[in-house]
């Protein structure tokens, strides 16, 4: 049956694994790709030795932006989203949402530019934990993006983290 590009359809045979495609083509390279996954929180803080407004206690809706890289496993996957939110709820958000991050965080101004390298080494420590080591071997951070407002961010990138 012959049909017009776009025209919506149902898939006529579901491809499966050992008939259609062989295990060995899952993985279809071995270069270092980037997944990036974000997520949203809420809270308060004040900032120290600052004179302006955000020398008061006030809130945010801060967006972490996560970028890891890693080489496709046998199955093409890099890091599976998932293992990426369960560090995250397990590793990360605890400190965060809803919080004071004043009381929350490590002692520091609790600036974007101080918890973005927070951010970025709390991902670093869970990706080589012994608990994410299998699910993540050879994946690393590459780069966390801390927006404090819809368009004002932080970021770290893995290059500069090295830099003293």
């Amino acid at each position: 049956m012959s049909r017009m590009p776009g025209e919506f359809r149902i898939v006529d045979n579901l491809q499966a694994l050992g008939r259609d495609i062989d295990e060995a083509q899952l993985q279809y390279h071995r270069r270092r790709v980037l997944v990036s996954k974000e997520f949203t929180f809420d809270a308060a803080h004040h900032l120290h030795a600052y004179e302006g407004k955000c020398k008061n206690l006030h809130g945010h809706t801060y967006k972490v932006v996560f970028g890891i890289s890693a080489i496709p496993d046998k199955r093409g996957i890099s890091l599976d989203f998932g293992t990426i939110k369960q560090i995250w709820k397990d590793e990360i958000e605890g400190f965060l949402d809803h919080r004071y991050l004043n009381e929350t965080l490590p002692p520091m101004n609790t600036t974007a530019e101080n918890m973005v390298v927070w951010l970025y080494e709390k991902m670093e420590a869970a990706l080589s934990s012994e608990r994410y080591r299998d699910a993540s071997a050879e994946a690393r951070t590459e780069f966390v993006r801390l927006y404090e407002t819809p368009n004002s961010y932080a970021e770290a990138r893995r290059e500069w983290m090295g830099d003293e």
